[in-house]
């Protein structure tokens, strides 16, 4: 059966997909409960995950060819062009929150620009590992071209400081990305870092309140909270402040809170017994520091890893909630007098991975997309990665870029070429 995008203005037939056979909806629907158990994201957020990575393999299955074509570049020369031209051995260490996706946007690119893909993932998602290890088999990639290594973090820098591997990149914490940044500086080898984010979300009055508060929600809790772009820290403009932060935590307490595998579940448990106990203290801190909850601000009272939605208004300066990123469904609301109080506030943090700021103000539009301090800038939708597009942050959020035309160009050896 084929599956088509129509325009129903002209009838026209614009783009035509297959769809899947049994075998292969068989594949992701494997891939996803993997995931689900063993880092407790929801199984309708998994099966999303699944269907995104295959994205990423179509977009460079359909694009590489094109973009690391050779660029001829106008000299004095005969002829004059760059070459993209693959490096060699990449080590990617991954985190276990986005076990797949974190992976496929990573190696796919990395092998079609013609390197080699060494994997060493976060150690409480093994099964997914080996079984991405697999689904590249199974693509026919040559044998080791992408390889699974079941290792701790301990042996992670006498990997890189192997001859053989040429490049590493790390999604994850800002001290593993020291670490490995570190590691390969020694060694002049390219790295690439996605560390994390405290993104903020700025809600000003000319906004949609209703789309805003409600893509808030979804923006702290993508990923059970547990997302290095999730939306942490909400600013809203003092004239609708009141009625954003009402609106913002009935609809943070009224999330369904349950069993990930059940379809009507929107917020499933913290990934680990560590993860739940640390967010805990922070939001302690936080309160103790005279931070307010409007919502939540403790760990359920049922089996498992589960923290109740949280929203926290009047963060006092250098308590967690402010100055860290905290990694479960807690929300840091702040309020700002004007435009310029907003963007002071955004940037007052360490990190700059994503922004997300709602208003239908042109002026104020370019003032965002010119003075947040953040490698992504989302208008009036919350900040989300896309194959076509770089994903990467500045300042503690890390360097270079992943997906894309950049993503893709990476790991290659830019090189030029004079023919006199």
């Amino acid at each position: 059966m084929a599956i088509a995008t129509v325009n129903p203005a002209t009838g026209q037939v614009l783009k035509t997909f297959e769809s899947l056979s049994d075998a292969q909806l068989e594949v992701k629907l494997h891939c996803a409960r993997v995931m689900t158990t063993e880092m407790g994201k929801t199984f309708r957020s998994a099966v999303d995950e699944a269907a995104k990575c295959a994205w990423v393999c179509r977009y460079y299955a359909e694009n590489a060819e094109r973009i690391l074509a050779d660029e001829i570049v106008e000299t004095t020369a005969k002829r004059s062009y760059i070459r993209y031209l693959p490096l060699g051995p990449v080590l990617a260490v991954m985190p276990w929150n986005f076990p797949f996706w974190q992976v496929f946007r990573f190696a796919v690119p990395a092998l079609m620009a013609g390197n080699v893909g060494l994997l060493k993932h976060a150690s409480i998602v093994p099964q997914s590992a080996l079984l991405i290890e697999e689904l590249f088999q199974k693509a026919g990639f040559p044998d080791g071209a992408f390889q699974t290594l079941l290792i701790g973090s301990q042996k992670v820098d006498r990997v890189l400081a192997d001859p053989r591997v040429q490049a590493a990149t790390l999604t994850g914490s800002e001290g593993a990305g020291v670490e490995v940044g570190m590691g390969a500086a020694k060694r002049i080898k390219k790295v690439v870092l996605e560390l994390g984010g405290s993104d903020p979300f700025i809600v000003m009055p000319s906004a949609d309140l209703e789309a805003a508060t409600a893509t808030a929600v979804k923006a702290r809790t993508v990923n059970n909270g547990q997302s290095c772009i999730a939306a942490k820290r909400f600013i809203a403009a003092e004239a609708i402040a009141d009625k954003f932060e009402k609106m913002f935590a009935e609809k943070m307490a009224a999330l369904k809170v349950g069993d990930p595998f059940d379809e009507a579940t929107e917020l499933g448990p913290l990934s680990t017994a560590q993860g739940l106990e640390d967010l805990d203290r922070d939001v302690k801190a936080s309160v103790d520091a005279g931070a307010k909850v409007l919502t939540g601000g403790k760990p359920m009272d049922r089996p498992g890893n589960f923290y109740a939605p949280t929203v926290l208004t009047n963060i006092p300066q250098g308590s967690p909630a402010h100055k860290e990123e905290l990694f479960g469904p807690v929300a840091s609301v702040f309020r700002a007098k004007d435009l310029d109080d907003a963007i002071r506030i955004a940037n007052d943090s360490r990190f700059g991975l994503g922004a997300s700021a709602w208003t239908n103000d042109d002026e104020e539009r370019e003032r965002f997309i010119n003075e947040l301090e953040a490698g992504m800038v989302f208008i009036n939708k919350m900040v989300a990665s896309d194959p076509r597009l770089p994903f990467g942050g500045v300042k503690w959020s890390g360097h270079g870029r992943e997906l894309g035309v950049h993503g893709i160009r990476e790991f290659t050896n830019i090189k030029t070429v004079w023919i006199e």
